[in-house]
């Protein structure tokens, strides 16, 4: 395996493409020399911005692609129709194998479905998962899923555990992840027909930490390393966290600004606040990763800055160095043996 991570960075995608974007990746190869990134997007646009900065040239390469998938756009339509288009162009080299990775601001769907048409799934799952760090008391809990399947099964459930428990302990150093099920209390016998049925099913399954129940409120406690649930209430949580988080920041900076007193206060307080809300900041520990494909996706937000663009990079190199794909692999291979053992 070559030292050097390869990564295809959608330049063109998201709100605050390509400004933003460019300046992510000049930030993750001045910080790391074991990376490589290929900008896919407007040749001429992309050196306009990069002309703004001093980096190693060598670790950036503009690949060009004339076309550009909107948000709005309906992304199967938009995957097939646009052959020339930054995303389409990047998640092809990871396909061919040009690049290790795809990082993207740009549209979900292009992505979601872009990763299983172009990249592929890995042989036997089912439904691949976008799986978010959410920034906790204890740390960080890896909600799975958040946006991808908003109709799972049960089956689809369990392997997101399995798969979600193997990118904690393997990108996070979490040894022996917890493992939760959402839901509406912490009886066994709650939740709705999907978690009712999935319960038993993680129950029964020796190679994660079931630890049961976990309802919402506890998720910024820290109550599961992995937090299981299907796409709807996943990206319901993920929003709401976010929302929640800025309307607290807002509230507490507007409340010290009140009066004499509570300025000064502010002034004594403010590098410890801040040091607290890095912690907080979700976009300290990079992009949501699409995991079991063939090759690593990940998808930040729309309205990304250089700091989450470049954590984003910078998370892809941990995760082809533990060989995240290849332990994903193994376990789908092992439970499916174990399945046929019992047949």
């Amino acid at each position: 395996m070559s030292d050097i991570t390869k990564v295809a960075l959608d330049a063109m995608g998201g709100d605050n493409a390509p400004g933003e974007i460019v300046k992510g990746a000049v930030e993750a190869v001045q910080k790391r020399k074991d990376i490589k990134i290929l900008l896919t997007g407007k040749e001429e646009r992309l050196k306009e911005e990069l002309a703004r900065y001093t980096y190693p040239k060598e670790q950036i390469e503009i690949v060009n692609a004339t076309e550009v998938i909107e948000t709005a756009e309906p992304p199967v339509k938009a995957i097939r129709g646009k052959k020339d288009s930054s995303i389409v162009v990047a998640m092809k080299m990871v396909k061919n194998g040009e690049a290790d990775a795809f990082v993207s601001a740009g549209s979900t769907g292009a992505v979601l479905v872009g990763g299983q048409v172009l990249v592929g799934r890995i042989k036997g799952v089912e439904r691949p998962p976008l799986a978010p760090l959410l920034p906790t008391l204890k740390g960080v809990s890896l909600l799975i899923d958040c946006g991808a399947n908003v109709d799972a099964r049960p089956s689809h459930l369990v392997q997101f555990a399995k798969m979600g428990s193997i990118y904690m302990e393997s990108v996070m150093g979490k040894k022996n992840p917890t493992v939760g099920i959402v839901n509406i209390g912490a009886e066994e016998e709650k939740g709705n027909a999907l978690v009712k049925e999935t319960f038993p099913l993680l129950k029964a399954c020796s190679d994660i930490n079931f630890i049961g129940s976990v309802e919402a409120r506890d998720i910024p406690y820290g109550a599961a390393d992995v937090v299981v649930c299907e796409a709807f209430v996943g990206n319901v949580i993920l929003k709401l966290y976010e929302g929640v988080g800025g309307a607290l920041l807002k509230k507490v900076k507007s409340g010290m600004m009140t009066n004499l007193r509570s300025k000064i206060g502010a002034l004594l307080v403010k590098p410890a606040l801040k040091a607290t809300m890095k912690d907080f900041d979700a976009s300290e520990y990079g992009g949501a990763p699409l995991l079991g494909l063939n090759g690593l996706v990940v998808k930040t937000h729309g309205s990304s800055t250089s700091t989450e663009v470049c954590n984003s990079i910078i998370q892809c190199v941990t995760f082809r160095e533990q060989k995240i794909n290849e332990k994903i692999k193994a376990a789908i291979q092992s439970t499916q043996n174990e399945e046929k053992s019992k047949e």
